[in-house]
């Protein structure tokens, strides 16, 4: 096991944790700016005054946001889920699928599904090779390989069931493009697909253009070096958690929202394994999944080090009319610059047209700076038109799209707004799924930050 300073460190019990060399690795987006100097530090969700972010906004007469299946808290389930988000969503879908006998309650802090699921950019895009060579570094060929086959299979079971139930969330499926626009992020990228290659990854659904000239007219990125592209899709993610947590609802979950998980604790006067304690009151069960993602450390503390929470900023932009209507762009975007920075642009081009950047711009590291400053700031989504990272992107689309500076922007469009969200950067660059460690009946799903 390698960890930082330690060699003999076992964080949250695992031993086999390996944390990134992002000094080699260029096209590695989640190191970018994002290896803060204390590991440790964690928090509770923010109580009041977070920003909204663009699909919150559009949810706000949704009597699902603060839904309480019974007026008190339950005193006794067989299975607690911490957190409203895809992720404790999905778990509670599945739990119901294998034991439809068991009763199952989902505490969420805050409205539902107002965390980092709520807050992201609607990009849902497999990796299919870039993080390749972190993998193989890591855990190796074979196993690099089967984690960029697993983000396929999951991108695809993701399509399957929006089609399958007809679920009202914006999917669209189309292709996506990487492009670096650096000559050396562009020479990386061949070598680390080439790497791929060589290690039997699945690259037939991947077209590859490395003639800039081609490149650029392709992408309408002005100074594009090459494009990778395959199928991916955009959606808006809560509306999809909403429709997969009424289900469950149907299905009898009990979902309590505005109910903040103080602790967990040992239950020594009863059946039940665990007491799982609120602001509102306590509940035991046998069964507890910790599905907080960026707050995972502060219920658990052995995850410290392992999770570390930290803010990012989405900006939404409303194209003039020369990137409208039938001039509109067609493809989302991983826009690969120096060092592992990145551009994640979402186009809603089935939907409202509205453009959606995340991913790591430049502006990150003064946003990482600044979160430093306090141990509050890293679980911080107050944060609102920031222009600190806002400039950068406005600096990228002036730089890029042609036509775009000149444009003559109306009043309502242009940069209309930026929202934050609190990642869970994990240690070694993948969820941690699983049990824990000498705590039998308590699982976390944490870690997803893009993987």
């Amino acid at each position: 096991m390698t960890t930082e300073g330690n060699q003999d460190a076992r964080l949250g019990g695992v031993t086999q944790v390996t944390l990134p060399d992002t000094s080699s690795v260029a096209l590695n987006v989640e190191e970018y700016a994002s290896s803060p100097p204390n590991r440790a530090r964690t928090g509770f969700p923010k109580q009041g005054g977070q920003s909204l972010s663009y699909w919150l906004q559009q949810v706000r007469c949704d009597p699902l946001l603060n839904h309480r299946t019974t007026e008190t808290l339950p005193e006794d389930a067989d299975t607690v889920i911490i957190g409203s988000g895809i992720s404790g969503t999905l778990v509670a879908k599945h739990h119901l699928g294998t034991w439809p006998s068991k009763s199952v309650v989902v505490l969420e802090a805050r409205e539902f599904c107002s965390g980092a699921t709520g807050r992201n950019a609607g990009h849902c895009k497999p990796d299919q090779w870039r993080h390749y060579g972190k993998f193989e570094k890591a855990f190796g060929k074979e196993q690099a390989v089967k984690i960029m086959d697993n983000e396929a299979a999951t991108w695809e079971a993701l399509v399957a069931y929006v089609r399958e139930h007809n679920v009202d969330c914006d999917l669209w499926v189309g292709y996506t493009m990487d492009v670096p626009i650096d000559e050396e992020v562009a020479k990386l990228s061949r070598e680390m697909f080439e790497r791929y290659v060589d290690a039997g990854g699945k690259v037939d659904h991947i077209k590859v253009t490395h003639d800039p000239v081609e490149a650029a007219k392709l992408s309408n990125l002005k100074h594009a070096q090459a494009i990778y592209s395959w199928k991916a899709s955009t959606l808006q993610p809560w509306k999809l958690t909403a429709h997969i947590m009424r289900s469950n609802l149907d299905k009898g979950v009990n979902l309590q929202t505005h109910t903040v998980a103080m602790s967990i604790t040992q239950n020594r006067n009863g059946p039940r394994k665990w007491i799982v304690r609120t602001d509102r009151g306590d509940v035991a069960c046998d069964i507890v999944v910790h599905a907080t993602n960026a707050y995972s450390a502060t219920l658990e503390p052995s995850l410290r080090g392992v999770i570390t929470p930290k803010p990012h900023v989405c900006n939404r932009v409303v194209p003039p009319h020369s990137f409208s209507g039938s001039k509109a762009i067609r493809n989302s975007y991983g826009v690969l610059l120096r060092d592992g920075a990145f551009f994640s642009i979402n186009p809603r081009c089935s939907a409202d047209g509205n453009i959606m950047f995340g991913g790591s711009n430049p502006g990150q590291k003064k946003l990482d700076e600044w979160s430093e400053g306090s141990s509050e700031r890293c679980v911080d989504d107050s944060l609102a038109n920031l222009e600190i990272v806002t400039r950068e992107v406005k600096k990228f689309v002036e730089s890029e799209f042609e036509g775009w500076k000149d444009a003559e922007f109306g009043p309502g469009e242009g940069f209309q707004y930026s929202w934050s969200g609190i990642i869970g950067l994990s240690a070694d660059g993948v969820p941690f799924v699983g049990e824990l460690p000498d705590k039998q009946g308590q699982w976390v799903i944490a870690g997803h930050h893009g993987q």
